[in-house]
């Protein structure tokens, strides 16, 4: 309980480190990092078995820093990021589509 009422009292504080954007100079959220995922050279895995070894293989060919499986009936957030390649396959494993973002 102490501890709940020190925090409440030193919330304040805190807000105030927060940088707040010079007279004219607009309000702006910094660049995030560009990927440099492709996926145009990899469509030829369409087709194939979802694998580590094909995932591994989509990962190196597309520049993309991660790789995202799409198992049947999955949900996904709607956030894009450059440098990601998804995977969607089928019940039987097999790679209907791969895109990046």
């Amino acid at each position: 309980m102490r501890m709940a009422v020190l925090a409440l009292a030193l919330a304040p504080l805190a807000a105030g480190c927060a940088t707040a954007p010079t007279a004219g100079e607009p309000d702006r959220l910094p660049a995030l990092p560009e990927g440099s995922c492709n996926a145009d050279g990899v469509q030829t895995k369409l087709g194939e078995r979802a694998s580590q070894e094909t995932g591994t293989q989509i990962l190196g060919r597309t520049g993309a820093d991660s790789l995202r499986w799409g198992p049947p009936g999955a949900v996904f957030t709607m956030d894009f990021r450059q440098g990601r390649v998804n995977v969607m396959y089928d019940a039987d494993m097999t790679i209907t589509r791969i895109y990046c973002g």
